[in-house]
């Protein structure tokens, strides 16, 4: 393979069900995976994140979703993949736009870089032995051009150690008014900078950071009533619902689906 990388964790970002793998990327904070179309995909759960996918010689942008995303039907099967993935709240220094701007959505990669940039990386990309360093490489050379964001405790290339600081209290399942005053915000703060940065609001970012570890736990083989009670659901009624209305499926298929 082009990119060695390891079997990976949570794989709610692949944009196809198949052979996934990933590694931790050169870049911290980033995750590097590969996967190849096959029939059946699984639709993309979300997760916070956003995605650099370069795929038959072209560069997209994969923005945080709120809810199931389904994998295009008119890719043909065998076709590969090597995907980029950042940190919540991370994306957004790379890509040079709001976060909420790319929510629900997937985008060429020239609509937010130029024609012209995104052309030459997706040449290197289709010219490389490794397309997922070449990935790693631009983003890096982004981050540089933009200082990479304040440093400090839990800081990660891009994301400020405040961005850090909601999120690691958001995904602990801190009340959002706790978030904002560990993040030394007023609420209403902290929404338009969680727009900014996460493309939506603290309650949906902590929503959806405690389906990731629900899901963890899930594969991990945790009982339900167990995995309700660690990742913070009031019970696990309240588990199913939410696993539902995010991920589109209750969670004994999403299992089943690996």
């Amino acid at each position: 393979m082009d990119d060695p990388v390891g079997a990976g964790g949570a794989e709610s970002r692949r944009p196809v069900r198949g052979a996934y793998r990933e590694r931790a990327s050169r870049l911290a904070g980033a995750v590097l995976w590969t996967t190849t179309t096959v029939p059946g995909a699984d639709p993309v759960l979300p997760d916070g994140c956003t995605d650099l996918i370069w795929s038959r010689g072209r560069l997209l942008v994969a923005g945080p979703d709120t809810g199931p995303q389904p994998a295009d039907e008119a890719v043909a099967a065998g076709t590969r993949w090597v995907g980029l993935r950042f940190a919540p709240g991370q994306g957004p220094a790379v890509f040079g736009v709001p976060a909420h701007e790319l929510r629900d959505r997937r985008v060429p990669l020239a609509e937010l870089w130029g024609a012209r940039r995104a052309r030459e990386l997706a040449e290197r990309a289709a010219e490389s032995a490794g397309p997922g360093a070449v990935l790693e490489a631009a983003a890096r050379d982004r981050l540089r051009a933009g200082g990479e964001g304040a440093g400090g405790p839990g800081a990660l290339p891009g994301r400020s150690a405040r961005t850090g600081a909601i999120v690691a209290a958001l995904g602990r399942g801190r009340p959002v008014a706790e978030a904002a005053r560990l993040a030394g915000m007023g609420e209403r703060q902290l929404h338009r900078h969680s727009l900014a940065v996460f493309g939506y609001g603290p309650k949906t970012l902590g929503r959806v950071l405690r389906l990731v570890r629900a899901l963890e736990l899930a594969r991990a083989g945790v009982p339900y009533a167990e995995v309700a009670a660690r990742a913070g659901y009031a019970d696990q009624a309240h588990l199913a619902r939410e696993v539902r209305s995010l991920a589109g499926a209750p969670m004994r298929a999403l299992l089943r689906a690996g």
